[in-house]
């Protein structure tokens, strides 16, 4: 109701989201056009990366749509005092906040995200070959990345309570995940070593696409030895995170000095 209200700014904002996601595709397809593959011996050539881009819009479609806006407003909620009515109300305060309102303009990188994905698997030849397995192994890793993003996200609105107007979530939001959007391999290389160490096991930002998209794409055929562990310890990474983030915005709450005192 309230985006049909304002129909226009809605399919405006569904416009800007396609067009910045096509000339991001567009420079990938221009980067591919000078080199075969992102690293030597990654096995991420131009159709397997394009898969792993859908997967990123897929993952960071769903964060923004159902919590990005929900983060935010919880910044505001403390800022302002309004979350005295939030904690009055009969149900679970971070549930209540983070589903408070859903952003269905950023569903439109969601549905450009699939048909990439179709088109690359198409592309790769195996599209006909997918077990209902490999599909459901993706779904499963998907959701770890989901909830590996909200949980960073719903920590960095809780950090309001203590910093007061948390101006900076959005900023911090996208400099964190912006490791996550690239392949592991380009980190594999001198000091970049120590950053794919802290992304992997302390944030582990990079798990929440490479999983996913090493599961469906196969960028390496036969599989490296290290992949099954590597989503193994996705799953580990996703329930931690969960808990350490309900953990902070629990404290958070405990810290919160209401309006009215």
């Amino acid at each position: 109701m309230r985006d049909m209200t304002f129909r226009a700014n809605f399919f405006f904002e569904c416009i800007s989201s396609v067009s910045w996601t096509l000339m991001n595709l567009g420079l990938y397809v221009i980067v591919y056009r000078f080199t075969p593959s992102i690293g030597p011996d990654s096995g991420w050539g131009q159709w397997q990366f394009f898969a792993f881009l859908a997967t990123t819009w897929i993952v960071h479609s769903v964060v923004e749509t159902l919590f990005m806006s929900n983060a935010e407003q919880f910044s505001e909620h403390i800022r302002t005092g309004s979350l005295d009515f939030v904690l009055l109300k009969p149900i679970d305060p971070q549930f209540l906040v983070s589903f408070q309102r859903i952003d269905w303009s950023g569903l439109a990188n969601l549905v450009t995200g699939v048909a990439l994905l179709l088109f690359s698997l198409n592309k790769l030849g195996l599209a006909d070959h997918l077990q209902a397995g490999t599909v459901l192994l993706y779904g499963l890793y998907v959701a770890c990345g989901v909830a590996i993003l909200y949980s960073v996200m719903i920590a960095l609105a809780a950090s309001s309570v203590w910093l007061g107007r948390n101006q900076t979530l959005y900023d911090f939001w996208f400099y964190i995940t912006n490791f996550s959007r690239y392949p592991m391999e380009i980190y594999q290389r001198g000091w970049g070593w120590s950053l794919w160490g802290i992304f992997t096991f302390i944030f582990p930002v990079l798990l929440v696409i490479n999983v996913p998209a090493r599961i469906i794409a196969r960028p390496l055929d036969p599989r490296a030895w290290w992949e099954w562990p590597l989503a193994g310890f996705a799953l580990i990474a996703a329930v931690a995170a969960l808990c350490a983030s309900r953990w902070l915005f629990l404290r958070a709450l405990n810290a919160y000095r209401s309006a009215s005192s």
